[in-house]
């Protein structure tokens, strides 16, 4: 929601730090219920980057481009060639990091990791070998994987190991001088959205840092990637984001609770007039056992895409104390994660190429949305 305003508030919380190590990201699902497809997002993130006068590398990336498991079971087909469709219109874009998320198909009934893993090796392979054939000339862009669905077991090394050795295996054969992974996505206690309570807090996540911590070192030890990527943090309690860095993790995501705090500085008549429209709409998900506040916690980011008009016009002194209360809190966060003065480094390693976005892809009709209810965020 408000991705123009909110990205704002990153630029301005990062020129105070230096910081250029950050990345703005977007996955299938939140596409799907925010009605914002890849060329409007970048348009905006690029947007606010001239607005506050940022200099520097703008990163974006597709993240949990996830494969529906239901829809693969029906047409396995027809799945992957939505993923690939949605790839593409991204990469032209200008998103040059994806994040492949075909997690989803790992099967836990089979005996063996290594067949477990199999589906997801073989098809974050072909999905790689995909985008090395689109990639502008002068990039090559960042892929990452995923081992475990967020919200599920806590990954292991048998897991890691099993699924980069069949991903590197199945690569070769398919593309043999295509560069493979920069980093992967695990498993360690957190769920995307984080889980709320019946008063409305959200629980407290033990996050095992030392998974995170020895998977990382041994995606970088023995596979040369960045390091792990954790998921699903935005709702911990701050006092874990100093961690991060110190076990190794290459990149955490940050989404949930700048929503919240978004709904929380909502004027009171559109909120009320969101509630109403996922009273109508989304009766059939509220469980017997559900608070109010858990209703709506699980079910008010469907409301941002048919509110998105009005979230745009919600007015200058509503949208001040939303973009105040984000800018502190990314501050806050980017100080934690120890990405400051890291904005040398991105002008020294990163070596910017021109690509011409195609004018047909910002002039064109709207895209019918998809059901991405079974999709990560």
């Amino acid at each position: 929601a408000l991705p123009f305003h909110a990205a704002r508030t990153v630029f301005r919380a990062a020129r105070g730090l230096q910081a250029g190590a950050l990345i703005f990201e977007i996955a299938r699902s939140e596409m799907g219920y925010t009605d914002q497809r890849p060329s409007e997002y970048a348009s905006c993130v690029l947007g606010a980057a001239m607005a506050e006068g940022y200099v520097g590398p703008v990163f974006i990336q597709g993240d949990h481009f996830q494969v529906s498991a239901k829809r693969y079971a029906d047409s396995p087909q027809a799945e992957t060639q939505a993923v690939r469709d949605l790839t593409l219109e991204a990469i032209r874009a200008g998103f040059f990091n994806i994040d492949i998320d075909a997690s989803t198909l790992v099967d836990l009934k089979l005996p063996t990791i290594p067949e477990q893993q199999r589906l997801n090796c073989t098809l974050s392979a072909e999905l790689t070998a995909y985008i090395r054939g689109l990639e502008p000339r002068g990039v090559t862009i960042s892929v990452g994987g995923e081992i475990g669905e967020v919200g599920g077991q806590n990954s292991t090394e048998p897991e890691l190991r099993a699924f980069m050795d069949g991903y590197n295996q199945s690569l070769v054969k398919l593309a043999p001088r295509a560069a493979g992974l920069s980093k992967i996505s695990i498993q360690t206690g957190t769920t995307h959205g984080g889980v709320v309570l019946p008063d409305g807090s959200i629980a407290q996540v033990k996050v095992d840092f030392e998974t995170l911590a020895k998977l990382s070192r041994l995606a970088q030890r023995d596979y040369g990637l960045a390091g792990a990527v954790q998921h699903g943090a935005s709702t911990l309690p701050e006092a874990a984001f100093s961690r991060f860095a110190e076990a190794g993790a290459c990149e955490v995501h940050l989404a949930t609770n700048f929503q919240n705090m978004l709904f929380d500085r909502l004027p009171d008549g559109l909120r009320q007039e969101m509630y109403a429209f996922l009273d109508r709409g989304y009766a059939k998900e509220r469980k017997p056992d559900m608070s109010e506040e858990q209703f709506y916690y699980k079910v008010r980011k469907n409301a941002l895409g048919p509110f998105k008009a009005k979230l745009w016009d919600v007015g200058a002194s509503a949208l001040a104390e939303i973009e105040k209360a984000w800018e502190e809190q990314f501050r806050l966060l980017f100080t934690r994660l120890n990405i400051g003065r890291t904005l040398p480094d991105a002008l020294t390693f990163v070596r910017p190429v021109t690509v011409a976005p195609p004018l047909s892809d910002y002039v064109t009709e709207a895209a019918l949305g998809e059901d991405v209810r079974d999709l990560a965020d």
